[in-house]
């Protein structure tokens, strides 16, 4: 097997795309998605989770479907890292898993609400959080007015240029949730 070979001292060596991708594609012949990000994706320490995570984002969105029942760790990590990268990576990752909306987690809500908004959080962070915010907020007319009254109020001479396209893409209708 592949993944026999992967282990936490390759996860902190990894150094670039090449190696992002060779990690992916031994994963993927396993067929070891959820099996890789149990045992490496909330490693406590930061470079392997960050190595980790990032190696899943080079996954297809049908071999990331596979981590569907992983969400709430992917949530409680994002939610509870100090790590900006990790932070990315686990939101990454989630905005590319289905939000159903019977387990809606307002606490998740919350954390995007005060993030996207966030001059703190790097851009990559704020325009994820925008854009799970936007999705969870659709299933509920009074939250989606809500939604959209925060992002009128966010003044975007204080933000960068990603953040005020995704803004201006829900703000006009382009992006859907």
């Amino acid at each position: 097997m592949a993944t026999e070979l992967i282990d936490c001292r390759r996860l902190e060596e990894v150094g670039g795309e090449r190696d992002a991708q060779a990690i992916c594609r031994a994963v993927r012949c396993d067929n070891a998605f959820a099996d890789f990000a149990r045992g490496f994706a909330f490693c406590h320490q930061p470079k392997v989770a960050r190595n980790a995570l990032w190696c899943l984002t080079k996954a297809t969105d049908d071999e990331l479907r596979g981590l569907q029942p992983l969400m709430d760790n992917f949530i409680d990590q994002a939610i509870g890292t100090e790590y900006s990268a990790v932070r990315r990576l686990s939101l990454s990752i989630v905005e590319r898993l289905a939000i159903p909306k019977d387990n809606l987690r307002t606490d998740f809500l919350d954390f995007c609400l005060r993030h996207m908004a966030s001059l703190d959080e790097p851009p990559g962070v704020q325009t994820l959080c925008m854009k799970l915010a936007f999705r969870m907020c659709g299933f509920y007319p009074e939250l989606r007015h809500e939604f959209f009254h925060s992002l009128q109020a966010m003044d975007p001479d204080y933000y960068k240029p990603a953040v005020k396209c995704v803004r201006n893409r829900i703000l006009s209708g382009k992006l859907q949730a």
